[in-house]
């Protein structure tokens, strides 16, 4: 039986700080919401709760898939809101197979077939005020796999305005500390 949320996040969270995190990565937020028993898996939970994300890049790391998000107007990886799923990283995939229609995606050697993050990323998105949601934080477990640039893409054209692959020089501007850290990681 899986571990519940809550413990199961705050396992996730200390190996990723014990095991990955450079030194200023200290996700004091995060941490304190955890830590004051946060349900971070509700989208409906501030000052901020847990998003999942997969960083897809080609087998030789030259390309890296893409979404043009509808809501925040710019390209990003994909991912969305934390759903139930068996891992994180299960989760993060989901989100990039439902939104870009991506096919083979495996979760990237880097991993060693562990759920441990490649990063995280707390960040401030905007609020909706239709659904009556202010500023908020998304705290984001960001995962690598690989996937064929060469199969076609199916964007979900509900949240997407299209998939596309992308030089990965690009992942800088979105994903910082995941650009930061790919660096020293070889392709397969």
């Amino acid at each position: 039986m899986p571990q519940p949320f809550l413990p199961r996040l705050a396992e996730t969270v200390g190996r990723y700080r014990a095991e990955v995190a450079y030194r200023y990565e200290h996700l004091a937020l995060l941490r304190w919401q955890i830590a004051q028993g946060h349900a971070l898996d509700s989208r409906d939970t501030f000052p901020g709760h847990l998003t999942t994300s997969a960083i897809v890049l080609s087998p030789d790391h030259g390309q890296i898939l893409l979404i043009d998000h509808v809501v925040i107007g710019r390209w990003l990886q994909p991912g969305g809101h934390w759903e139930p799923a068996e891992s994180f990283h299960a989760s993060a995939a989901r989100e990039a197979v439902e939104e870009t229609g991506v096919q083979g995606l495996t979760l990237h050697p880097w991993h060693k077939g562990e759920d441990v993050p490649f990063a995280i990323d707390s960040h401030d998105v905007p609020g909706k005020k239709a659904r009556g949601e202010p500023a908020h934080i998304h705290h984001d477990l960001q995962y690598l796999f690989l996937a064929d640039p060469a199969l076609p893409l199916v964007a979900q054209i509900e949240e997407v305005h299209a998939a596309a692959w992308k030089p990965v020089a690009e992942l800088a501007e979105i994903a910082p500390v995941a650009a930061m850290r790919l660096r020293g990681v070889q392709a397969p």
